[in-house]
């Protein structure tokens, strides 16, 4: 493993003492259940705002991505998603690590329910206190804006990086 996956792995370990309950996002997703035990997909770092994301996936998602079934993923499959900050490690110049935690995304695969944003349901919720992102339901239309690029590849950045 990378030094910067064993950050990110060590992040999400503190972050699962996280004990915080969310209210639902605006359009009713409710924050996954359980979430916090998911089976890390991949990682990403992302370059222009300088953020590091762990990619979670519930057992539908972690279940398509061991049979090779990810375009279309299978209604059920629920993608995660930790933001947290990238900032310099204070004793070793070149790693990266999490700072300040900034939002958990997640995606829920349910063709028919989400047929006008692609087959998925889309949720956030900001900083530490989960605070629901979106002041009503029409927040999706960001979020389906920024994935339709991605139509074909079933609206989704991530490639799974399991062994």
């Amino acid at each position: 493993m990378t030094k910067k996956v064993l950050i990110l792995a060590a992040s999400l370990a503190a972050f699962s003492g996280c004990g915080l309950a969310a209210d639902p996002a605006p359009n009713g997703i409710m924050l996954p259940e359980g979430f916090r035990q998911w089976q890390v997909l991949s990682v990403h770092h992302r370059s222009d705002n300088n953020t590091l994301r762990v990619v979670l996936g519930n057992e539908a998602a972690q279940q398509a991505v061991r049979e090779g079934k990810t375009n279309p993923w299978p209604d059920g499959a629920v993608l995660g998603k930790l933001v947290w900050k990238g900032v310099q490690h204070d004793r070793w110049a070149t790693a990266t690590e999490p700072g300040a935690f900034i939002h958990a995304e997640f995606m829920s695969k349910d063709a028919a329910k989400y047929a006008a944003t692609g087959g998925w349901g889309y949720a956030r919720w900001v900083g530490k206190e989960l605070k629901p992102y979106g002041k009503d339901e029409n927040f999706v239309q960001e979020c389906l804006g920024c994935h339709t690029p991605l139509k074909d590849r079933d609206y989704v950045f991530t490639h799974p990086a399991m062994p």
